[in-house]
Protein backbone atom coordinates (compact mmCIF):
# COMPACT_ATOMS: atom_id res chain seq x y z
CA UNK A 1 0.00 0.00 0.00
CA UNK A 2 2.59 2.32 0.96
CA UNK A 3 5.00 1.93 -2.39
CA UNK A 4 1.10 2.13 -4.27
CA UNK A 5 0.95 5.42 -2.64
CA UNK A 6 4.21 6.69 -3.32
CA UNK A 7 4.42 5.48 -7.26
CA UNK A 8 1.23 7.19 -7.74
CA UNK A 9 1.29 10.37 -5.66
CA UNK A 10 4.16 11.98 -7.68
CA UNK A 11 2.28 11.71 -11.32
CA UNK A 12 -0.84 12.98 -9.35
CA UNK A 13 0.72 16.11 -8.74
CA UNK A 14 2.47 16.64 -11.95
CA UNK A 15 -0.67 16.42 -13.83
CA UNK A 16 -2.81 18.89 -11.46
CA UNK A 17 -0.04 21.35 -11.23
CA UNK A 18 0.25 20.93 -14.99
CA UNK A 19 -3.65 21.54 -15.38
CA UNK A 20 -3.70 24.40 -12.99
CA UNK A 21 -0.89 26.35 -15.29
CA UNK A 22 -3.29 25.69 -18.45
CA UNK A 23 -6.29 27.13 -16.61
CA UNK A 24 -4.17 30.04 -15.82
CA UNK A 25 -3.39 30.63 -19.24
CA UNK A 26 0.40 30.43 -18.20
CA UNK A 27 1.03 28.46 -21.57
CA UNK A 28 -1.28 30.74 -23.78
CA UNK A 29 -5.13 32.22 -23.73
CA UNK A 30 -7.32 29.15 -24.08
CA UNK A 31 -11.10 29.37 -25.08
CA UNK A 32 -14.13 28.41 -22.76
CA UNK A 33 -14.88 25.04 -24.07
CA UNK A 34 -11.33 24.19 -23.97
CA UNK A 35 -11.59 25.63 -20.01
CA UNK A 36 -14.29 23.57 -19.18
CA UNK A 37 -12.44 20.17 -20.41
CA UNK A 38 -9.43 21.66 -18.09
CA UNK A 39 -11.48 22.21 -14.97
CA UNK A 40 -13.30 18.69 -15.20
CA UNK A 41 -9.65 17.08 -15.73
CA UNK A 42 -8.53 19.04 -12.43
CA UNK A 43 -11.30 17.73 -10.65
CA UNK A 44 -10.82 14.05 -11.68
CA UNK A 45 -7.10 14.85 -10.63
CA UNK A 46 -8.06 16.28 -7.09
CA UNK A 47 -10.33 13.17 -6.69
CA UNK A 48 -7.58 10.75 -7.50
CA UNK A 49 -5.45 12.55 -5.34
CA UNK A 50 -8.04 12.54 -2.54
CA UNK A 51 -7.96 8.50 -3.09
CA UNK A 52 -4.15 8.38 -2.67
CA UNK A 53 -4.86 10.17 0.59
CA UNK A 54 -7.20 7.59 1.69
CA UNK A 55 -5.23 4.80 0.63
CA UNK A 56 -2.19 6.12 2.34
CA UNK A 57 -4.60 6.61 5.63
CA UNK A 58 -6.10 3.03 5.42
CA UNK A 59 -2.15 1.59 5.02
CA UNK A 60 -1.52 3.75 8.34
CA UNK A 61 -4.39 2.02 9.81
CA UNK A 62 -4.20 -1.44 8.98
CA UNK A 63 -0.36 -1.67 10.27
CA UNK A 64 -1.06 0.15 13.30
CA UNK A 65 1.05 3.26 11.98
CA UNK A 66 -1.22 5.92 12.70
CA UNK A 67 -3.26 5.89 16.18
CA UNK A 68 -5.32 9.03 16.22
CA UNK A 69 -4.94 11.12 19.60
CA UNK A 70 -6.45 14.36 20.63
CA UNK A 71 -8.27 16.27 23.56
CA UNK A 72 -11.40 15.65 25.33
CA UNK A 73 -14.65 17.14 22.98
CA UNK A 74 -18.34 17.03 22.44
CA UNK A 75 -19.65 14.65 19.86
CA UNK A 76 -23.25 16.16 20.09
CA UNK A 77 -21.91 19.37 19.33
CA UNK A 78 -19.52 17.99 16.37
CA UNK A 79 -22.94 15.93 15.05
CA UNK A 80 -24.69 19.36 14.93
CA UNK A 81 -22.10 20.83 12.62
CA UNK A 82 -21.64 18.40 10.48
CA UNK A 83 -25.45 18.14 9.95
CA UNK A 84 -26.23 21.77 9.70
CA UNK A 85 -23.33 21.53 6.58
CA UNK A 86 -24.51 18.10 4.86
CA UNK A 87 -26.97 19.07 1.79
CA UNK A 88 -27.15 15.44 0.25
CA UNK A 89 -30.11 14.94 -0.97
CA UNK A 90 -32.22 17.79 -0.93
CA UNK A 91 -32.78 17.95 -3.97
CA UNK A 92 -34.59 14.03 -3.95
CA UNK A 93 -36.72 15.55 -0.83
CA UNK A 94 -34.63 14.02 1.84
CA UNK A 95 -33.47 15.94 5.06
CA UNK A 96 -31.09 15.25 7.84
CA UNK A 97 -32.41 15.83 11.27
CA UNK A 98 -30.75 15.12 14.90
CA UNK A 99 -31.49 13.96 18.25
CA UNK A 100 -30.34 13.79 21.60
CA UNK A 101 -27.64 16.87 20.86
CA UNK A 102 -29.23 19.43 22.99
CA UNK A 103 -26.57 18.03 25.94
CA UNK A 104 -22.62 16.72 25.80
CA UNK A 105 -21.21 14.16 25.12
CA UNK A 106 -17.48 14.11 25.83
CA UNK A 107 -15.41 11.64 23.53
CA UNK A 108 -11.58 12.31 23.47
CA UNK A 109 -9.47 11.55 20.14
CA UNK A 110 -8.76 12.79 16.87
CA UNK A 111 -11.53 15.71 16.11
CA UNK A 112 -10.91 15.82 12.26
CA UNK A 113 -10.61 12.28 11.40
CA UNK A 114 -13.71 11.24 13.61
CA UNK A 115 -15.59 14.06 11.75
CA UNK A 116 -14.37 12.67 8.30
CA UNK A 117 -16.01 8.56 9.47
CA UNK A 118 -19.40 10.48 10.73
CA UNK A 119 -19.68 12.77 7.40
CA UNK A 120 -19.23 9.73 5.47
CA UNK A 121 -21.76 7.50 7.12
CA UNK A 122 -23.83 10.56 7.13
CA UNK A 123 -23.68 10.68 3.17
CA UNK A 124 -24.11 7.13 2.77
CA UNK A 125 -27.37 7.11 4.45
CA UNK A 126 -28.63 10.10 2.53
CA UNK A 127 -26.80 9.58 -0.76
CA UNK A 128 -28.37 5.17 -0.27
CA UNK A 129 -32.16 6.61 0.49
CA UNK A 130 -34.64 6.41 -2.57
CA UNK A 131 -37.66 8.04 -1.42
CA UNK A 132 -38.82 11.10 0.41
CA UNK A 133 -38.15 11.36 4.06
CA UNK A 134 -35.48 12.27 6.22
CA UNK A 135 -32.67 10.29 7.90
CA UNK A 136 -32.09 10.96 11.87
CA UNK A 137 -28.76 11.19 13.45
CA UNK A 138 -29.36 10.46 16.80
CA UNK A 139 -26.79 10.85 19.59
CA UNK A 140 -27.38 8.75 22.77
CA UNK A 141 -25.35 7.10 25.73
CA UNK A 142 -25.48 3.29 26.98
CA UNK A 143 -23.60 1.17 29.65
CA UNK A 144 -22.18 -2.26 29.33
CA UNK A 145 -20.21 -4.20 32.59
CA UNK A 146 -16.98 -1.63 32.13
CA UNK A 147 -17.71 0.75 29.77
CA UNK A 148 -19.84 3.65 29.33
CA UNK A 149 -19.96 4.61 25.32
CA UNK A 150 -21.38 7.36 23.25
CA UNK A 151 -23.57 5.84 20.66
CA UNK A 152 -24.84 7.74 16.82
CA UNK A 153 -27.08 5.77 15.11
CA UNK A 154 -27.65 7.10 11.93
CA UNK A 155 -30.98 6.04 9.79
CA UNK A 156 -34.53 6.02 8.51
CA UNK A 157 -37.06 6.67 11.47
CA UNK A 158 -37.39 2.05 11.39
CA UNK A 159 -34.55 1.67 11.63
CA UNK A 160 -32.83 4.42 13.93
CA UNK A 161 -34.98 2.80 16.65
CA UNK A 162 -33.35 -0.38 16.99
CA UNK A 163 -29.55 0.62 15.63
CA UNK A 164 -28.33 1.92 18.54
CA UNK A 165 -29.13 -1.29 20.46
CA UNK A 166 -28.15 -3.65 17.92
CA UNK A 167 -24.61 -4.05 18.28
CA UNK A 168 -24.19 -7.30 19.26
CA UNK A 169 -26.27 -8.88 16.96
CA UNK A 170 -26.32 -6.39 13.71
CA UNK A 171 -23.61 -7.11 10.91
CA UNK A 172 -20.56 -5.72 10.48
CA UNK A 173 -20.45 -2.35 8.46
CA UNK A 174 -20.86 -2.65 4.69
CA UNK A 175 -18.23 -0.75 3.75
CA UNK A 176 -17.34 -1.86 0.07
CA UNK A 177 -19.68 0.36 -1.68
CA UNK A 178 -19.15 2.15 -4.87
CA UNK A 179 -19.37 6.00 -5.11
CA UNK A 180 -17.81 6.20 -1.78
CA UNK A 181 -13.90 5.70 -2.32
CA UNK A 182 -12.36 4.39 0.41
CA UNK A 183 -13.94 6.44 2.79
CA UNK A 184 -16.55 3.95 4.72
CA UNK A 185 -13.45 1.64 4.83
CA UNK A 186 -10.99 4.63 6.04
CA UNK A 187 -13.66 5.54 8.62
CA UNK A 188 -14.47 1.97 10.17
CA UNK A 189 -10.71 1.83 10.94
CA UNK A 190 -10.78 5.19 12.80
CA UNK A 191 -13.54 4.41 14.54
CA UNK A 192 -11.75 1.21 15.86
CA UNK A 193 -8.83 3.09 16.54
CA UNK A 194 -10.27 5.02 19.12
CA UNK A 195 -11.70 1.78 20.62
CA UNK A 196 -14.98 2.14 19.02
CA UNK A 197 -16.97 -0.13 16.90
CA UNK A 198 -19.57 0.73 13.73
CA UNK A 199 -22.22 -1.38 12.25
CA UNK A 200 -24.78 -1.85 9.78
CA UNK A 201 -28.62 -2.11 10.51
CA UNK A 202 -30.39 -5.21 11.36
CA UNK A 203 -32.39 -7.10 8.82
CA UNK A 204 -32.78 -7.67 5.27
CA UNK A 205 -31.33 -3.94 4.45
CA UNK A 206 -28.38 -3.22 5.92
CA UNK A 207 -27.24 -0.77 3.84
CA UNK A 208 -30.59 1.01 5.58
CA UNK A 209 -28.47 2.68 7.92
CA UNK A 210 -25.30 2.38 10.46
CA UNK A 211 -24.36 2.97 13.71
CA UNK A 212 -21.35 3.54 15.78
CA UNK A 213 -20.15 4.09 19.80
CA UNK A 214 -16.99 5.54 20.97
CA UNK A 215 -15.99 5.24 24.83
CA UNK A 216 -16.97 7.99 27.09
CA UNK A 217 -14.27 9.91 28.67
CA UNK A 218 -14.30 8.99 31.63
CA UNK A 219 -14.60 11.22 34.51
Amino acid sequence: MSLAVHELRTPVTVVSGYLRMLLREQAGPISEKQRKMLEEADRSCTRIGALVSEMSDLGKLEGGDLKPSGPEFDLSALISELASAMHEGEDRGIRLETRGVDRPVMVSGDRTRLAAALRTLMHAALRERADPGAIIVECSTSTTSNQAWAVVAIGAEPVVRTLADAAASSPALDEWRGGLGLALPVGRRVIEAHGGTVWSAPGDAPRAGSALRLPLTKK
